[in-house]
């Protein structure tokens, strides 16, 4: 398992927790990588390495940089360090829920011939704290769920998140492990696909992660996720010509930006025109019919979700006015910081 760390004080006792009481049958190496922590990081998980001794199945081990070199130098350092075939990241703010480890490692080791990595389950651990999470909450718990989990049963989920994926060693050996960009996963993730190489999903491997709480920090994530997939795109073109049976869903975020664009200055315009102004012409009647359409198609969505969760001994927190706006106007907190990503890539701004 490899973490990697950055001032993350308040967070890292939890995951490193979350990992030591994984009930796994097998022998567990977990490498935390500092990477030039500037607060206590570092000596919390020497304190932590120090009271937790290593036994004959699992182990702690510190990695310290001196300086932020990047996430992906520093996964490729405890790639480098690590001693088995089977190479895990988590995100150093992420709590593994029981059983994650062993679910999305018998998703890599049981799935279909040629599966070269699996992406898990990730949750909002912070749903509580304010409106911001609370909607994210429902991004990811229907909108990127349900996403990753119909890519797969198309032989393809498009993206492995650093957050907590598995992958084979020989995979990201051939790759040469992380690229320096913006968003390495991704970019890693169409580097396994261009190898021949599937890449699935694990519904029941949870973890959970505390997301951005604050307008602008959540516009700045999401800003840097849609500038790693015009990334992708540009590092494999070869993606839009060579067929797959996840190819549909590789053109379908070509078509984002415009899908965005059409969302922020189009649509939503149009909805608050003919709602409170009774002017129709860029959005119809038939059109505003979309609006409940959207509710019931998450609704559906919410309820295989909620099946998985009881399969999990998880419950669904109530949160209706939350899910609500999810469904009625989530684009319009996700199009501006998407369409800036996107433009910052292409015009090549300052990261």
């Amino acid at each position: 398992i490899l973490v990697a760390a950055y001032n993350e004080e308040s967070a890292i006792m939890d995951a490193l927790t979350s990992i030591a009481e994984q009930k796994y049958p097998g022998a567990v190496e977990t490498i935390i990588i500092d990477n030039g922590s500037t607060d206590s990081t570092p000596d919390r998980i020497e304190a932590y390495i120090d009271s937790h001794g290593a036994t004959d199945v699992s182990h702690f081990r510190l990695l310290r940089l001196r300086e932020n070199e990047g996430k992906a130098k520093a996964l490729n350092r405890g790639l480098a360090e690590a001693s088995h075939d089977l190479i895990v990241t988590v995100d150093a703010n992420t709590y593994m829920f029981r059983d994650s480890l062993r679910n999305i490692v018998s998703s890599l080791v049981h799935g279909p011939e040629k599966t070269g990595a699996v992406a898990g389950a990730v949750l909002v651990r912070n749903s509580r704290a304010c409106f911001m999470s609370k909607l994210q909450e429902w991004d990811y718990f229907l909108g990127i769920a349900v996403v990753k989990r119909t890519q797969s049963l198309y032989q393809g989920t498009l993206v492995a998140q650093g957050t907590f994926s598995v992958y084979r060693r020989e995979v990201l050996e051939a790759l040469g492990g992380w690229q320096d960009t913006i968003g390495e996963d991704i970019v890693l993730t169409w580097g396994i696909a261009r190898l021949g190489w599937r890449v699935s999903y694990a519904e029941n491997a949870f973890v959970f992660t505390n997301v951005p709480e604050t307008v602008g920090a959540y516009f700045k994530q999401r800003r840097r996720w849609a500038r790693g997939l015009i990334e992708a795109f540009k590092k494999y073109p070869d993606v839009l010509y060579t067929p797959r049976k996840n190819t549909p869903f590789v053109y379908f975020n070509l078509l984002f930006p415009y899908i965005d664009f059409c969302h922020l200055f189009i649509f939503l315009p149009g909805v608050i025109a003919a709602l409170f102004f009774g002017w129709y012409e860029l959005v119809g009647l038939m059109i505003l019919f979309l609006l409940p359409l959207a509710v019931i198609t998450n609704m559906l969505m919410y309820k295989h979700q909620r099946a998985i969760f009881r399969q999990q001994g998880l419950r669904v927190r109530r949160n209706v006015p939350g899910f609500l706006v999810y469904a009625l106007s989530y684009q319009f907190f996700l199009a501006p910081a998407s369409l800036a990503g996107y433009a910052a890539e292409c015009l090549k701004l300052d990261k």
